[in-house]
């Protein structure tokens, strides 16, 4: 995945006339998302489907929700199965991941991390996956992003509003980034979440929070994720001494070269290094061994509140499944 481009959170002339360029391309992305949704018939699923997505590019906190999603319905006696696109694998699906054979190249780094709470469906082709799903023995269904996918019908739609996507620009992709306009995707969700700061027009406020945290010690913080500057504060907080912080793309794989110099740096500041869990998977086994990871879990404001919604769906009539040729 690219970095974000510099212009997306800029508000100089600069920044402002680079937006303004791609204006064109943003109308152009929309107007083809907007007629992908007017041709598609989605297609039913045999079971219950939650949606945990967003309105913008990049970490929102929609895998770590995801699980807590799973969490709440478990403690409600509902089995769930995560599905998932499997961004970044090239494995198209659908398949069931098994962490024993599947790796990050397989299957991507986020279905993997799943993997590690619940079983989990990859499948470009979210009916298809939504059918293995149920023969897995889902009783609901949570798909890990897909809000902008029309082709399986969505029980329930859970938007997570990310604190800073109000720093941004505000355009619509590649002009900003936002896959569709704020409000459409509101307007559409079941339910919204703002993970962050408190936001006081969505339903609930979420916030990812370190658990089991290491021993604090002087390290060497690197990320390839959406925003890497959450996690090296979130390290920072924890009391860790950070020696030196490497950010990477999204969902970025690491070279030879790159894993070296990480070494390299590490030895040379006499720290660990340490990066989250999703980068984590993407490491080769052999270079894990002396990395440390920082894992995090998504809290709620009112987990009762929202385990009650998420069980809502489990009452709701369902239609007979029909087959799709779209996606």
């Amino acid at each position: 995945m690219i970095r974000e481009p510099w212009f997306w959170r800029g508000q100089s002339f600069a920044a402002r006339a680079a937006t303004a360029m791609m204006i064109p391309a943003a109308l152009a992305y929309q107007a083809a998302h907007q007629l992908r949704w007017r041709l598609t018939r989605p297609a039913r699923a045999p079971v219950p489907v939650i949606c945990v997505g967003n309105a913008s590019l990049g970490g929102s906190g929609k895998t770590p929700f995801a699980m807590l999603a799973a969490d709440l319905l478990g403690e409600g006696g509902v089995r769930a199965v995560f599905l998932t696109r499997g961004y970044g694998g090239a494995l198209t699906g659908p398949v069931v991941v098994n962490p024993d054979r599947h790796d990050a190249d397989d299957i991507g780094d986020e279905a993997l991390l799943l993997a590690r709470y619940g079983p989990v469906v990859v499948s470009r082709r979210r009916h298809e996956g939504a059918i293995l799903a149920a023969q897995q023995g889902a009783q609901v269904i949570i798909m890990d992003d897909g809000f902008q996918n029309p082709s399986l019908h969505k029980d329930m739609s859970i938007l997570i509003i990310g604190a800073d996507e109000q720093e941004s620009n505000g355009a619509l992709f590649p002009a900003g980034p936002f896959r569709e306009r704020p409000a459409s995707a509101r307007a559409r969700a079941t339910i919204t979440v703002c993970v962050g700061a408190e936001n006081g027009s969505a339903d609930f406020h979420a916030w990812l929070a370190p658990e089991n945290a290491p021993a604090p010690e002087r390290i060497v913080a690197f990320a390839g994720i959406g925003k890497p500057e959450k996690f090296f504060a979130s390290v920072e907080a924890c009391g860790f001494e950070i020696a030196a912080r490497i950010p990477f793309p999204d969902h970025h794989r690491f070279t030879a070269a790159e894993l070296s110099v990480l070494k390299k740096t590490a030895a040379k500041e006499q720290a660990r290094l340490i990066c989250t869990e999703k980068d984590f998977v993407r490491l080769p086994q052999d270079f894990r061994q002396n990395v440390l990871t920082l894992p995090v879990v998504m809290q709620v404001n009112d987990p009762a509140r929202l385990k009650q919604h998420l069980l809502s769906v489990m009452s709701q009539p369902m239609h007979s499944p029909h087959h799709h040729n779209d996606d």
